[in-house]
């Protein structure tokens, strides 16, 4: 059992995130959304969504920072254990507080308004029970990690992060995985299952990033040809660009 949660499911996970992400691309491509609701809602959007994006970023870097880098480049640079399980307990508790209030007032949201409480599929209610689900286990281990940090379990940077960079050396340190408390197996879990989600759900916006906003060209308006309108009237003169030579209007 060991060997098949921590040695197969990762890279079952890994297939169906990677392999799900290019079918969807290849074939719903108009499906590629967020299906956004504002149009029916805006003032607790305006709230929710900002909480719960910024405060989901700051938990995904959190995580990279503490799976990626070994404990031992953070000793080298002189970051001591108890200086950094601080900073990252502060900080996570604070992202962890935005986000879940973010995502509750996502959730009553679509629950209360009529058209998007309609708008919602079996899908969505998925996504968001296993999204809830993931943040709530992750909080506990915060609050226990921050109540006893030098309890048994709590550096995870010795157990779960040697075992996540093991998963790509194609090498599982299924061992560094089991020395890991419970409520990490859950997290871990977890949050396998949300990635496995993530290529059928509307969380695949994720991979879109509006890059290519930031190189666009500006918008240039011009209006029509002067032309003799139809009937007996004349053409009217409209919008009169500024700049623009008259053999471009």
């Amino acid at each position: 059992m060991d060997v098949f949660a921590w040695g197969v499911l990762p890279y079952v996970t890994l297939g169906l995130l990677i392999g799900g992400t290019v079918w969807r691309y290849r074939y719903d491509k108009f499906g590629w959304t967020t299906r956004s609701s504002e149009l029916y809602e805006s003032r607790l959007l305006r709230i929710a969504s900002p909480l719960f994006h910024y405060g989901i970023l700051v938990v995904v870097v959190g995580h990279a920072i503490g799976l990626v880098i070994p404990q031992s480049w953070t000793d080298a640079v002189g970051v001591s254990e108890t200086l950094y399980h601080w900073g990252a307990g502060v900080f996570g508790m604070i992202a962890a507080i935005a986000t879940i209030i973010g995502v509750a007032l996502l959730i009553y949201r679509r629950r209360t308004t009529g058209p998007v409480f309609m708008a919602t599929t079996a899908n969505d209610k998925m996504m968001y029970l296993v999204l809830v689900c993931a943040l709530i286990a992750g909080t506990f281990i915060t609050l226990v990690g921050m109540a006893d940090p030098h309890g048994p379990g709590v550096n995870y940077r010795e157990t779960v992060g040697p075992w996540f960079r093991s998963i790509f050396l194609l090498r599982p340190d299924i061992d560094a995985m089991n020395d890991a408390p419970l409520r990490f197996h859950v997290h871990v879990l977890i949050g396998m299952l949300l990635f496995c989600l993530v290529p059928f759900t509307r969380l695949v916006h994720i991979f879109t990033a509006p890059v290519h906003y930031l190189f666009r060209p500006y918008i240039v308006y011009r209006s029509r040809d002067a032309q003799p309108a139809p009937g007996n009237r004349s053409t009217r003169r409209g919008w009169a660009p500024v700049g623009v030579k008259d053999r471009d209007r």
